[in-house]
């Protein structure tokens, strides 16, 4: 059950959906628990339509968009839409463990105005080696914060529109931008203390190694990127 002091605050959660995304309906029936003042959005990539779990409560918002241009688009217009305070931006491909509504309510809770983030964990749907990736992203997070989009950025709405959304000329890692954009106005990003899980399929179909190393050079190809865009001179 949902922790009763998200109940106190209302909370749109924007699912960005790609054209083949068949990762959604495990995460649809843990949502399907939250209250009634929370709403669900998924943005889709295509006109495929989508089954509301049967547990799916009359109480609790369901609204589909559609939006073709690419994630940054898709949550940038989940947003737009949203009638929350807060916004939780949420992978079709995430997992609820025990510990994460109950921290995001204690989350909301608070009348701060900060960036927050949950520690990830991969679903044992692919190498364990990915454990080791789950901890250096937990430690990348803490020691740097940055948080990328997996761990389930979420922030009030008002704040998000002062950031501007996320940027959506990139081909990827508006994510990544994104929490270099709170930095750039001094906005707080802070840890929820509960994990939130993630399919590692791409390590198993494409190779762990692959993958990493992958990883490691976008993310230090778009901090570069990031920091030339944000912190020009004047």
């Amino acid at each position: 059950m949902v922790d009763p002091q998200v109940r106190d605050h209302s909370l749109s959660v924007i699912i960005p959906l790609g054209p083949d995304e068949e990762e959604t309906p495990g995460l649809l029936v843990q949502l399907s628990d939250l209250p009634g003042n929370c709403e669900v959005i998924l943005v889709k990539a295509c006109n495929k339509e989508l089954e509301r779990p049967s547990s799916w409560p009359a109480s609790l918002a369901w609204r589909e968009y559609t939006n073709s241009g690419g994630r940054a688009r898709q949550m940038n217009l989940g947003a737009r839409v949203a009638r929350g305070e807060w916004l939780w931006f949420v992978h079709a491909d995430s997992r609820l463990l025990a510990e994460s509504l109950p921290a995001l309510g204690l989350f909301v809770e608070q009348p701060h105005d900060v960036l927050g983030w949950f520690d990830l964990r991969f679903r044992n749907d692919g190498p364990r080696l990915c454990r080791l990736n789950a901890w250096g992203a937990n430690l990348r997070s803490r020691w740097l914060g940055l948080p990328f989009g997996d761990q389930g950025l979420v922030i009030r709405r008002s704040r998000f529109d002062t950031l501007g959304g996320f940027d959506e000329t990139l081909a990827c890692g508006e994510d990544h931008h994104f929490v270099w954009q709170a930095h750039s106005q001094g906005l707080p990003v802070h840890r929820l203390c509960a994990p939130l899980a993630t399919s590692a399929r791409k390590y198993a179909e494409q190779g762990w190694m692959r993958v990493t190393l992958r990883h490691i050079y976008q993310t230090f190809y778009q901090a570069q990127v990031s920091r030339r865009a944000l912190y020009k001179p004047d």
